[in-house]
């Protein structure tokens, strides 16, 4: 079928959720486009949050969501997977005829296929994931750059007209984010190997470690290596729930091909021949992006061995702003407290890197290509 044109401009934006994803983008698209009206629904003290930090013109309470909705040409739905797929039919419902519905949940498939199933010939949908966040929640940690670098997946069908994915599309560049168009299903098949069943690899090697005799003593050693696998361990089950459940088929089949390649690894271990697996997964894994947020756009890393010491990344940050040099992204990668540390920057250019590389070298930072 083809898609059908419809006109782009968003010039009201409904967004039915206040929480940080919801309270990001509200500051986000106000930074970038002042003129556009936004409302938003959530608890009377979030809103007034939301309107003292310019997230939203004017707020809605939960029950008034079809009211906040009025009008609006574009509505995004902000809100945990279980309570997107239940909103569904009643925002296809009330929103008004050419507008534009779009969501921000972690897993695509079911969102995708229940809105197929409700919205009309003449209002629209798009399967949409935002691959940002912070280990905080809520209005209070809405940030308007929290979508710099970011991912931010879209998932249209062929009854989303073309012109309105570019319209929404424009509004995530603009707010400094790495779009990508895919089909729901790859989506959630990429997700459950990449994100989901890490998450379920870190818990599952927490309390395996956890519940050894004296698991003190464990605990005691573990450092580098085992705290970084299993850093997202310490997620809290309510964020993966609705995940682990709406992609539960794909992340049992990854889950089978670790146990596989586990099995694999064990035989290979035993055998004394796993010199050749090193080698295989150290390569692969040096050509995994370190800005894995801009991996659409790749930027040009720079390693720097500082001092640590108050200041040093002031230095950096003014060194390069003085030549108009953008650093797209920075990283602490090592610090040892008082004595030195490492980082890395990402650059937009060869060039930049480059000329980045040789005023740092000037005062007395040392640089090396990553």
């Amino acid at each position: 079928m083809g898609k059908k044109e419809q006109p782009q401009e968003f010039n009201k934006i409904a967004l039915v959720g206040l929480g940080l994803i919801g309270g990001s983008l509200g500051m986000a698209i106000k930074r970038k486009f002042p003129e556009i009206e936004i409302t938003g629904s959530g608890r009377q003290v979030v809103i007034d949050e939301a309107v003292k930090i310019g997230a939203i013109d004017r707020g809605f309470l939960k029950t008034e969501v079809e009211a906040c909705i009025g009008g609006a040409d574009l509505v995004i739905l902000c809100m945990p997977i279980a309570t997107i797929i239940e909103m569904l039919p009643l925002i296809a419902g009330v929103v008004k005829p050419g507008a534009l519905v779009t969501d921000v949940g972690s897993t695509k498939r079911l969102i995708v296929e229940t809105a197929a199933r409700y919205f009309p010939g003449d209002r629209y949908f798009l399967g949409a994931h935002p691959m940002a966040g912070t280990e905080h929640r809520g209005i209070g940690s809405a940030d308007p750059f929290l979508f710099e670098n970011a991912v931010y997946v879209l998932t249209p069908t062929a009854e989303t007209p073309e012109n309105l994915v570019t319209a929404f599309r424009q509004i995530a560049e603009a707010i400094g984010a790495r779009v990508v168009v895919m089909d729901p299903k790859q989506h959630d098949r990429v997700a459950a190997a990449v994100s989901h069943l890490p998450q379920l690899t870190a818990v599952s090697l927490m309390n395996l470690v956890s519940r050894q005799e004296n698991p003190e003593l464990f605990l005691q050693l573990a450092a580098g290596g085992f705290r970084d696998m299993t850093r997202i361990a310490s997620s809290p089950y309510h964020i993966w729930k609705d995940i682990l459940n709406t992609n539960r088929e794909k992340i049992i089949h990854f889950i089978d091909k670790m146990i596989d390649a586990l099995r694999q690894t064990r035989e290979n271990l035993s055998s004394g021949s796993l010199e050749k697996e090193f080698e295989h997964a150290a390569g692969k894994r040096a050509t995994i992006p370190l800005n894995t947020k801009g991996f659409m756009h790749p930027h040009f890393d720079l390693g720097l061995n500082v001092e640590d010491k108050p200041g040093v990344i002031a230095t950096i940050a003014v060194t390069l702003a003085e030549e108009n040099i953008n650093i797209k992204d920075i990283e602490v990668l090592k610090v040892r407290e008082g004595e030195f540390g490492s980082l890395r920057i990402s650059l937009e250019t060869p060039e930049a890197r480059q000329r980045a590389s040789q005023l740092l070298e000037e005062k007395g930072i040392s640089t090396r290509i990553i």
